[in-house]
């Protein structure tokens, strides 16, 4: 009896998320593997935005810089082992050797607390290792879930992401005081190595339930190539290129927003203890809001609408966003257009960019994939901070910076439309 109670309700669930049954334990995998990943990024995001206003405002810009070298350095080694190690193996060891960097900064946060340098280097840390490790467990579902799937599983699967952003800065704000920071990157990398065993699972669930036998097959070979193919596969896709202008564009709303919110906070919090509080709040009612989109709306949307909906909705809404903000600069306008910005990014632009992955080859779902999400974004991110600072400095204020954003703004959801035109025509041959 409690068996078929079991299957009622699964049944139920099932329809109720427009997913099937035998697709139930995918998409639970796959939310956990996101929860874990998520849950221990968004418990130190916190202490970095925090670390990020300690060094001064005017010096954000070099910070941008430095992440954006770095990810050219920290590429090239992910190219390498992508090159060499079966498709299957890639995250498991790429999250290895995140466990081991987090083990260091912890020794180095025990052992040198209060270290500008040490701080200043997690910080630069942190923004390359959210952007590579999050696009490498996109890169996996995209290459484990065809389109037709896709579009129907991503964004419940991403809710598992928001579940863990909504938890990690609980979490943090819980165990800071009992644990400390090396404390917290403790706790991180043991949830970093639960999220690589969830990815285990998703791999193996897909031996269960093979794709044809070709792509089996292939999931057990090398990717081949060199350690800058993602660079060379980008240059030779117009659709590639394109996802690339709209990735520069969405870092360069975002990098806008950020130091508006930095500039914001500081001058409205000056005590550091009331800034990661209200970074924290901002996480919270971002992540609330993200969980209930992707769950009830961002598939059935996708599936009923495309993709290029998705893609274009939030830059239409940030044009306006911007507008407000250049004519209201308060801190509580530009709460509610930042938490606009991240709700629509998480539960529709995110989802919606993943999907765009689905219609192209393996080498292009990892090494293309990853430089566009990586190297691109910081790039773009750089590319923003400065364009933000040298506008500031020419107008005497930020509003001048926020028109700009909304001509940026309309921009982005021109190319947004154009993605979902070219992902719908590439659609047939997958």
């Amino acid at each position: 009896m409690a068996s078929h109670e079991h299957r009622a309700l699964s049944a139920r669930l099932a329809a109720c998320f427009d997913i099937r049954s035998a697709e139930i334990p995918a998409v639970l995998a796959g939310a956990a593997m996101f929860f874990f990943l998520f849950t221990g990024y968004f418990m130190l995001r916190p202490v970095r935005e925090t670390m990020g206003i300690a060094g001064g405002i005017d010096k954000l810009q070099w910070l941008f810089t430095a992440t954006f070298i770095a990810t050219l350095v920290a590429l090239p080694l992910f190219g390498w082992l992508a090159s060499r190690a079966r498709r299957r193996r890639i995250l498991p060891w790429t999250y290895g050797f995140f466990v081991l960097n987090l083990a260091a900064f912890a020794a180095s946060f025990l052992s040198n607390p209060d270290d500008v340098w040490v701080a200043r280097a997690f910080y630069v840390w942190l923004s390359v290792f959210n952007l590579l490790a999050i696009s490498l467990a996109w890169s996996v579902l995209a290459d484990l879930l065809p389109v037709s799937q896709g579009k129907r599983l991503f964004a419940t699967i991403a809710a598992g992401a928001s579940l863990g952003g909504l938890t990690g800065p609980i979490l943090g704000t819980l165990l800071v005081a009992p644990l400390g920071h090396a404390g917290l990157m403790a706790v991180s990398a043991l949830l970093l190595g639960c999220s690589a065993l969830c990815a285990q699972m998703l791999q193996r669930w897909r031996d269960r339930n093979p794709l044809p036998v070709h792509a089996l097959n292939a999931r057990e070979m090398p990717l081949g190539g060199n350690a800058f193919a993602g660079a060379t596969e980008v240059l030779s896709s117009r659709y590639l290129l394109l996802i690339c202008a709209f990735v520069v564009l969405l870092a360069i709303v975002s990098t806008f927003l950020y130091f508006e919110q930095a500039r914001l906070v500081a001058q409205t919090f000056p005590d550091r203890t009331r800034q990661t509080q209200v970074f924290g709040m901002i996480d919270t009612a971002v992540q609330t809001a993200t969980i209930l989109i992707q769950l009830f709306l961002t598939g059935r949307i996708a599936k009923s609408r495309g993709v290029g909906v998705l893609l274009s909705a939030v830059p239409l809404a940030m044009a306006a966003g911007f507008l407000w903000l250049a004519f209201s600069p308060v801190f509580g306008v530009l709460a509610a257009v930042m938490i606009t910005r991240r709700v629509g990014e998480y539960a529709m632009v995110r989802p919606a960019r993943e999907m765009l992955y689905t219609v192209v080859s393996p080498q292009e779902k990892y090494k293309a994939k990853n430089f566009i999400d990586t190297v691109v974004y910081r790039g773009g991110d750089a590319v923003g901070g400065w364009i933000k600072t040298g506008l500031d400095m020419l107008a005497g204020h930020a509003t001048a910076a926020m028109l700009i954003g909304a001509l940026v703004a309309l921009l982005w959801a021109g190319v947004g439309a154009a993605l979902g035109r070219m992902q719908r025509e590439r659609e047939g041959g997958f």
